[in-house]
């Protein structure tokens, strides 16, 4: 008996003790959930800030011509090769000439015929003039000579203008280059029959002793880059810009900088692209017509607010914050941002002012409207280097 009582006692103790353990615990998740936790905060402030973006480019030189011939015949000859570099002036094809030197001699005797005729029509004209004078024959006979020799002169007028046309087809039968440039491929070789007709050109000849660099931007950043620069027209606007960098096909820059240089009037319906043309100089010669790039535009921002890349969110394709206001609550905030070349922060274009605090750690643990005990994290108001330049 002894026992069980024993047992009993024991037994009410331990559930004494698990009432008071119960009753504990749940003190303490109360006390618990009545604090506020601590997070680290980030004052935003105004700066100075140029970022740079890429726009995909195709290039050309700044003058292509189509080389083609003016006459018909066989190729009898090309002096130069494809891809070399020609001065204008200089002799890239020859066509066989037999056929217009022959034209040439033909013309040259029949101008010798034509001079003749008139030679025998100026001695009729004076033979006859006395002869009127004295009246032994009538004026009919004098207009008749006279008639005869404007006759004879325009003969020889027109075989001088085909001897002209023979000789100018016989230079043509020499293709010379008309600019300076590169000369492209050959669709045709020697031996091969050709006219003005043909429905390739011989070959063509690049200028590229300047490239031409065509891409196309989006309206918005297109006023965003050229907003807030000098000018009344978008030319002079354009002008201010600083000068931009070309990214070649495997990523290297090119050492020497561009300038933009006009951009077209009109917005693509389709698309809502503005087409663009800078120019970069070439005079190594290292850029080809039809390679491709990028163009890397400069773009100032002053007075831009910065925030770190990692302390947004996105919420259906939009872009947020935690916002703490004055009553230490986080507000869902949302933003808008450029990034350019940043790889860490975001500049901010709407949606923050300057002194707003924003939560930057542990922004998965928080939800609009909680209570938190902000903390302002050193040297909050300012962006570093490495984070400008994405290091």
């Amino acid at each position: 008996m002894k026992t069980i009582k024993t047992i009993k006692n024991l037994s009410s103790l331990f559930v004494l003790l698990t009432i008071f353990s119960c009753s504990n615990s749940q003190q303490g998740q109360v006390k618990m959930a009545g604090q506020v936790r601590e997070y680290l905060v980030q004052e935003v402030s105004p700066s100075d800030i140029t970022i740079s973006q890429d726009f995909p480019t195709l290039l050309q030189g700044e003058q292509t011509v189509e080389i083609r011939p003016r006459v018909a015949g066989y190729i009898e000859d090309i002096l130069v090769d494809e891809g070399d570099f020609v001065k204008k002036g200089q002799i890239l094809f020859k066509i066989n000439a037999d056929d217009i030197q022959a034209q040439v001699r033909s013309a040259e005797a029949q101008v010798k015929v034509a001079a003749s005729q008139v030679s025998t029509a100026k001695i009729n004209v004076n033979k006859t003039q006395p002869l009127v004078e004295k009246n032994i024959v009538s004026d009919f006979e004098l207009e008749s000579a006279k008639a005869n020799l404007l006759a004879a002169e325009a003969q020889l007028a027109q075989a001088n203008a085909n001897l002209a046309n023979a000789k100018a087809n016989l230079k043509y039968t020499i293709i010379s280059s008309p600019t300076n440039g590169i000369i492209g491929t050959f669709p045709y070789r020697v031996g091969s029959l050709v006219s003005s007709s043909i429905t390739n050109p011989l070959t063509t000849v690049s200028n590229t002793t300047r490239m031409q660099a065509y891409f196309s931007m989006n309206e918005k950043d297109f006023l965003q880059m050229t907003k807030d620069l000098e000018g009344t027209t978008t030319r002079e606007k354009l002008e201010k810009l600083p000068e931009i960098e070309l990214v070649l096909s495997d990523n290297s820059v090119y050492p020497y900088k561009g300038k933009v240089e006009i951009a077209s009037g009109i917005v693509d319906t389709q698309t809502g692209a503005i087409n663009i043309r800078a120019s970069f100089p070439n005079p190594e010669g290292n850029l080809r017509s039809g390679s491709s790039g990028r163009v890397r535009l400069p773009e100032v921002h002053h007075s831009a607010l910065t925030v770190p890349q990692s302390v947004t969110f996105e919420i259906q394709g939009n872009r947020f914050v935690y916002v703490v206001n004055a009553e230490n609550k986080v507000v869902n905030t949302p933003i808008s941002t450029v990034t350019g070349n940043l790889k860490q922060v975001y500049v901010v274009t709407s949606g923050l002012k300057a002194g707003d605090k924003i939560v930057t750690e542990g922004i998965a643990t928080l939800r609009d409207g909680m209570e938190i005990k902000p903390r302002l994290a050193e040297n909050s108001n300012s962006v570093t280097e490495n984070q400008l330049s994405g290091k």
